[in-house]
Formats: structure tokens, sequence, C-alpha cells
């Protein structure tokens, strides 16, 4: 990363630093790493005036975004999930192991056929069906309570019969899992990182 400058921004008793990045991209960016570290991406030709013009009129507005980044960032944490590039071979293959059980005893009760099943990191979904029937997982579901690992499953695996959210589709979501509704909710208060 080509930093650029680094800038102080301050709120009453904090100071948040950001790192400028230039690059050829036509508008500005906000990135949080996980670290915390925050890094305004700005386009190559964009004048120090302009710069300052857009850190005066978006003060607000960059200390709210960081501010929910941090928050999403700690939600993910209290789910007690490892950044992925930190997990060993065999911790994956737990990972893997257990969901793949999951899907396994599932399909199985609902009847339906599979693909592929791929365990990864996704930005933002914690499970998708395609239409040839293969399912992706995110592994932060390992660390989530069982029921919500289960509802994702069941979620997934309906897709094989309703390619859609349907009334069909929830109806058979619920043949599987009657209180569905009630972890739908609990599962919207993790977040995806």
């Amino acid at each position: 990363m080509n930093i650029y400058r680094n800038i102080e921004l301050q709120k009453e008793n904090q100071t948040l630093v950001l790192s400028v990045v230039r690059s050829a991209r036509k508008t500005i960016g906000l990135q949080v790493c996980e670290n915390g570290d925050a890094v305004l991406r700005i386009p190559n030709q964009l004048s120090a005036d302009a710069l300052q013009k857009f850190l005066d009129s978006e003060h607000a507005w960059i200390w709210k975004k960081v501010k929910q980044m941090q928050t999403r960032m700690e939600q993910r944490q209290e789910t007690g999930a490892v950044p992925v590039g930190e997990l060993s071979r065999d911790e994956l293959e737990k990972i893997k192991k257990k969901i793949e059980s999951r899907v396994n005893a599932y399909k199985k009760a609902m009847g339906v056929t599979i693909g592929w099943i791929t365990i990864r990191n996704q930005k933002t979904r914690w499970g998708s069906c395609s239409s040839k029937g293969n399912l992706n997982f995110n592994y932060q579901l390992y660390y989530l309570p069982d029921e919500l690992l289960d509802y994702v499953v069941i979620h997934e695996l309906a897709h094989r019969r309703y390619m859609d959210h349907s009334k069909e589709f929830w109806a058979e979501v619920e043949k599987y899992c009657p209180d569905y509704r009630e972890r739908r909710q609990q599962l919207k208060k993790y977040k995806l990182v």
C-alpha cells in the first residue's frame, strides 16, 4: 500500500489517524482494516484543497463509518471467529467436517441431492446454493451456536426444491426448522466482516 500521507481527525478527546492512499479510482473510499486502521483511498488527481474540503464536509460521516466498521469487527470477535488466515490446516478440517456433517444429516432428512460443498470466508453471506446444487458456507458458521448453523444449512438445502424465497420455500424451511423466524433474527445479530 503506497501511503500518500497520514491525517489526524479530532473529535472530542479522540484522535483518528487516516492513512491516505492515492490510486487510479474515480471516487473516494473508506476502509477499516481488521486491526482497526482506517484507510482513505482517493483519486490520483484529487488536489490537497479538494481533499481538505472533503474531510471538512464529511468529518461526521467518516467518524460514523469508522465506528460502524469497528462495531462490526467487535461483533465478529464475539462469535469467537479466528481470522481465516490464522487457522491451521487441522482447524480448517475440523470446521469443514462439522459443517459437512450437518449438511449430510439434513440433506438425508429433507430428501434432496447436492453438488459440491465449499467452505470459505465470505464477506456478505452465511451460505448460498447454486442452481446446480453446489453449496457454499461461510467458515464463521462454525463459531455460532449450533441452532444457527442448522438454520443456515436447512435454508440452503431448501433452495434445492425452491430457488427463490417464495411461500413454498419458507414452508419447506419451517418443516425442518419450526422456529426459523427466531433463528433468523438471532443470526442477524452477528455481522460478517
